[in-house]
């Protein structure tokens, strides 16, 4: 089933892992919440323009992951 918001299809990896977890391998904690944070500000800024609903709940995605950061 296609899901553009929680697992699109041109995230998956040949290499067995998702790019969001070599994003954060790849930083320090700060700034891997800076590129979260980044994130949301980004889909958020264009939604009305480009993505719609769709780019609000990929800002929702983000923000639920940084939250789960910041919740142990």
């Amino acid at each position: 089933m296609h899901d553009p918001v929680n697992s699109p299809a041109h995230y998956g990896s040949p290499f067995g892992i998702e790019a969001i977890d070599a994003i954060k391998a790849s930083m320090s904690q700060l700034e891997y919440e800076g590129y979260l944070k980044g994130s949301i500000q980004k889909y958020v800024w264009r939604w009305r323009e480009k993505g719609g609903v769709e780019d609000l709940q990929k800002a929702n995605w983000y923000l639920t992951v940084l939250i789960n950061e910041n919740s142990h």
